[in-house]
């Protein structure tokens, strides 16, 4: 015969060893489904996703109703993601976005829009307001930047509203934005 405490005799004490048999059932069923690892010395920088930026790009120049641009990034910067969307709503329109892992190992977000800038800030970046602008080349941005949040830059480029955001340095988006500027919009 086991002997068992009455019910108002238990504590946290109690609660705790009850955990463990849990926990540790699963710990081991994690590790059999290969969903967790242990490295002593840290993460290490997982594979980057192959994604065909001249092809998504392609796509959406001929499918969109506004011109897109195919910037000229630095050989080491890799494209790693795209994607289509719109954005509902008063000065609303298609929106097209893809993404790069610069050779500092950032994330760098390019998106273009017949929206306006408006709703395209209101859409990628949620209520926040600009905090000024920086020039580069002939082409005036407008920066979004707030000390808890990724900075972003919009501009206008013919019409196309022209949005660089992410986690790179000034030089990663001086690097983007003068690169767009230069593009020629794909042939439809």
């Amino acid at each position: 015969m086991s002997y068992q405490k009455p019910r108002i005799l238990l504590n946290y004490k109690d609660l705790f060893l009850s955990l463990i048999p849990l926990v540790l059932i699963a710990v081991v069923f994690a590790g059999l489904a290969s969903q967790c690892s242990f490295a002593a010395n840290g993460p290490t920088q997982g594979a980057i996703p192959h994604f065909d930026i001249d092809a998504a790009l392609a796509a959406d120049a001929k499918t969109l109703q506004f011109p897109i641009r195919k910037p000229a990034v630095p050989a080491d910067w890799t494209p790693n993601s795209g994607s289509r969307a719109a954005i509902a709503g008063a000065g609303g329109g298609a929106v097209s976005t893809v993404g790069y892992i610069t050779h500092q190992g950032t994330y760098m977000q390019l998106t273009q829009t017949d929206a306006s800038e408006e709703a395209l800030a209101r859409f990628v970046l949620g209520s926040r307001y600009a905090s000024g602008t920086q020039q580069i080349g002939r082409q005036s941005w407008t920066v979004y930047a707030e000390p808890t949040e990724e900075t972003a830059w919009i501009a206008d480029l013919d019409g196309v509203r022209i949005l660089i955001k992410g986690a790179g340095n000034e030089g990663a988006f001086k690097t983007l934005a003068e690169a767009v500027g230069a593009a020629q919009p794909l042939t439809r």
